[in-house]
């Protein structure tokens, strides 16, 4: 391996605003190597990546490409550099095919038409030669998680790119599937590629790359060969101090029973049944974790027991109160709260300030208002309160919340669910996309919210969350209940990844038990 594919020298980033994202990072590639870039939130790993696709320029700083410089002005110039990036959250049109995708503004032509057999054969050539088998003329919206990564990582290589950044690319997948990625990755490595490694998995970056980045603050804190150190020291380089990711809850008596699902069932509009008979129950004090591959009926879920699913049948009651056909107000009202999966579309009104977004939930009961107004000076207290106990890295609570880092504007959306006294919360990714330090206190919270008595609903795809902090689980396999866990504590990553798959299923007596009153 030759040193430095790729060097970026004394990189700055600084916005309008005054923030300081990077601040002379030094940062460089190996020809052929698995590189991990890992940091807290807010530490500047995004901004640094998207300087070397060409999304965003550096303040300050040179890069370096085979040891001459280059300066992307925007995603077409990395691409034609050679640089690719694949995207947390997929870049692929869901109506289209996967050959439709993958030729996408770069179309084979046929007299005036496009040649869509030689896009096919390009497609089989490219799939065969890197082993990611995946079928032309699937329609992106059917193809499970991981097949839609693959078509991502393959539009990437057809586009010509040799270094290939890869954004949180195990965050949905399963064990299995988290395998089978990782053998492709390591062929493309034999071919010759160069691959970087964002996450915040400490086990897979350990697993998988040779070497690491870890940034803290902007800055760089070390570059290591990946054998040379260990998880915990990777992770309190990245937080400053040592992080544990392994709860000991205390086993508690069944409380009572705060929310009942009862044979819920739901068709979308395209015929597909996503919802199948899913029975399960909650009581006060009770964590239920619910596992599952993306698109297994998870999101219709979360909509239903949020009063957003209409045409749903069955029955889902909090606490003796029928949740259909409340509005938001009312199914709150139950004392209902909820993290949402995206916290951008749905978690924050980015262009509010922290403290309008903390206080957006409450803001019509009688302790925030003096008379017709709000009592600005409460909420400001309120705001400093949750900034420092949810250690939330901003300059203030006027600051707009869509200038903090994702996982800094997780914390934003915990501190106001969490603090609201729900009876039951619904935490859907509640650490998705956040380091082991913020995964921490987020989990932390969960447990003395479940001590206080809350009933909680945990939504993820982290196997090791859930598995770490439900007191039952449930897997749910297209649409129903495949499997039911009254202690999980025994069950390993791998046996749920089958029962994800549907390669194992249990009976419906056994799954059944997940509906205990």
């Amino acid at each position: 391996m030759s040193e430095s594919l790729l060097e970026m020298r004394g990189i700055s980033k600084v916005y309008p605003n005054g923030v300081v994202a990077n601040a002379g990072v030094n940062f460089s590639l190996r020809e052929g190597e698995i590189h991990a870039v890992v940091g807290e939130n807010g530490a500047g790993k995004s901004t640094l990546m998207k300087m070397m696709f060409g999304m965003e320029e550096p303040s300050e700083g040179e890069m370096l490409l085979r040891g001459e410089k280059v300066r992307f002005r925007s995603p077409q110039d990395a691409i034609d550099s050679g640089v690719g990036m694949v995207h947390q959250h997929f870049m692929l049109v869901p109506s289209f095919t996967v050959v439709e995708n993958m030729i996408l503004g770069m179309e084979p032509r046929k007299g005036l038409g496009i040649n869509r057999a030689e896009a096919e054969r390009v497609t089989r050539e490219l799939s065969a030669k890197y082993n990611l088998h995946v079928d032309p003329n699937a329609r992106v919206e059917d193809l499970s998680v991981g097949m839609k990564q693959k078509v991502e990582i393959l539009k990437a290589l057809l586009r010509g790119a040799q270094i290939l950044i890869l954004d949180e690319p195990t965050a949905v997948l399963t064990p299995q599937e988290t395998e089978e990625l990782f053998r492709e990755l390591k062929l493309l490595k034999q071919a010759g590629h160069t691959i970087v490694f964002i996450s915040h998995k400490l086990k897979e970056v350990k697993t998988l790359c040779d070497r690491i980045t870890i940034m803290r603050a902007g800055r760089t804190e070390g570059v290591f060969e990946t054998a040379s150190v260990t998880e915990q020291e990777i992770s309190r380089l990245m937080v400053g101090r040592d992080v544990v990711l392994k709860y000991d809850k205390e086993k508690k008596a069944k409380g009572k029973p705060v929310l009942a699902v009862r044979d819920l069932a739901y068709t979308n509009a395209a015929g597909k049944k996503t919802l199948d008979r899913v029975r399960f129950a909650v009581r006060e004090g009770h964590i239920l974790g619910i596992a599952g591959v993306e698109g297994n009926g998870q999101a219709e879920l979360v909509k239903a027991l949020t009063g957003h699913l209409p045409g749903a049948t069955g029955t889902i009651d909090v606490a003796g109160s029928v949740v259909a056909g409340q509005g938001i107000k009312a199914v709150r009202g139950l004392g209902v709260a909820y993290i949402p999966e995206d916290r951008m579309r749905q978690g924050a009104a980015k262009e509010a300030s922290i403290a309008d977004n903390l206080i957006s939930t409450r803001y019509a009961k009688k302790e925030w208002n003096r008379g017709p107004f709000l009592d600005r000076r409460r909420i400001a207290q309120m705001s400093k309160d949750m900034i420092e106990r949810f250690k939330i890295r901003c300059k203030g609570p006027e600051q707009e919340i869509g200038m903090l880092s994702g996982g800094n504007m997780q914390k934003v959306i915990v501190a106001r669910e969490s603090s609201a006294s729900p009876r039951l919360l619904i935490a859907e990714q509640p650490t998705r996309g956040v380091d082991v330090g913020a995964a921490q206190l987020i989990h932390q919270r969960l447990l003395e919210l479940r001590e206080q008595g809350c009933a909680i609903v945990l939504l993820s795809a982290d196997l090791n969350e859930v598995l770490e902090l439900s007191d039952s689980l449930i897997v749910l396999y297209n649409g129903g209940v495949a499997a039911y866990f009254d202690d999980p504590s025994g069950v390993s990553e791998e046996k749920l990844g089958l029962y994800m798959l549907g390669l194992e299923q249990q009976s419906e007596e056994e799954a059944g038990k997940a509906y205990d009153l």
